[in-house]
């Protein structure tokens, strides 16, 4: 790592503490010594064991389950730096929970992720990294920068290695700006599923816009939850006889009967970056795990020595 000025430090919760250390040795350093615990009513103590005054701190934690300790985490140990004199605190937050309630789709409800916004602010972040925002608008949503690192080039780069894809398909119609991207790039044509989700977490498939028939397809999302929507699209287009289906996302959320339904689904491979951590108990043989380890490695170093990060978007 080279240094100038002012240390760095590097500090994680409790989210993603694998991801956190692959950054660290890119870096070649280590993660500062931090204790985040609990007390016996569930609220939560941060102790940062070691000085951060004048340092450029980088604390690394993704907002994912359980979303709400993990983001109090984040938030404390921001406060907890900012207390300590830190020079420059940096959120790192690999994934960004809350994301998807990024505007008014019903009267009376909030817009949690600009609420979310507020209290990293306030909290002393002075910058933020994420990595795929659910909303790309999220970004005005704070009053300081943040570097929103794109993860549709890892999955690019691995799957163009295996030369297998026909057609990019759209799991709906808010994915087909990002699988329209991919396509050009693989040279190939998009296919659109048109949707209509009667409410959260439920989805129909209503039709499919292009042909699959005998092609070798990839599926292309920023996030998987219950995996509804990619589940029933994989089957949409397999019964439209596509040959092969695979899919790739960013986030790998995977919650409730998430597991099962990729398990039991049309996907031959479902391809997901590390930004949530994947437990043991959730892996199947047809999950690929890639690292974003460089990159977030990279946007740390370009921050830390006031390069510019254009290049990351490249």
């Amino acid at each position: 790592m080279i240094t100038h000025g002012n240390e760095i430090k590097l500090f994680c919760g409790n989210s993603n503490s694998d991801l956190a250390k692959a950054i660290a040795k890119k870096l070649n350093t280590e993660l500062g010594e931090v204790e985040v615990n609990t007390f016996s009513d569930g609220e939560i103590n941060v102790h940062i064991k070691e000085t951060v005054r004048g340092r450029d701190v980088f604390i690394i934690q993704s907002t994912c389950s359980p979303v709400n300790d993990n983001l109090m985490e984040l938030l404390i140990m921001i406060d907890a730096a900012k207390r300590a004199s830190a020079g420059r605190v940096t959120a790192v937050i690999p994934y960004f929970g809350y994301a998807r309630q990024d505007r008014k789709a019903r009267s009376r409800d909030p817009i949690t992720a600009k609420l979310v916004a507020n209290l990293i602010t306030e909290a002393g972040a002075d910058r933020v990294l994420t990595m795929d925002l659910h909303a790309d608008q999220i970004q005005g949503f704070f009053d300081i920068p943040v570097d929103n690192l794109l993860g549709g080039p890892t999955l690019y780069n691995y799957f163009a290695k295996k030369n297998n894809i026909d057609v990019v398909v759209a799991p709906d119609l808010g994915s087909v700006k990002r699988s329209r991207k991919v396509a050009e790039k693989f040279g190939v044509p998009i296919a659109i599923i048109d949707k209509r989700r009667p409410k959260a977490n439920v989805m129909e498939v209503m039709s499919i816009i292009g042909d699959v028939a005998g092609k070798r397809c990839l599926m292309i999302d920023d996030m998987i939850d219950t995996a509804g929507t990619l589940c029933q699209g994989a089957q949409a287009i397999k019964d439209a006889g596509a040959t092969e289906i695979y899919a790739g996302c960013t986030h790998a959320v995977l919650s409730g009967p998430a597991i099962e339904r990729l398990k039991n689904s049309a996907i031959t491979q479902l391809v997901m970056l590390d930004t949530i951590h994947l437990p043991e108990e959730k892996k199947l043989d047809k999950f690929e795990v890639l690292s974003v380890a460089d990159i977030f490695a990279a946007a740390i170093e370009n921050v830390y020595l006031d390069k510019p990060m254009s290049k990351l978007y490249d």
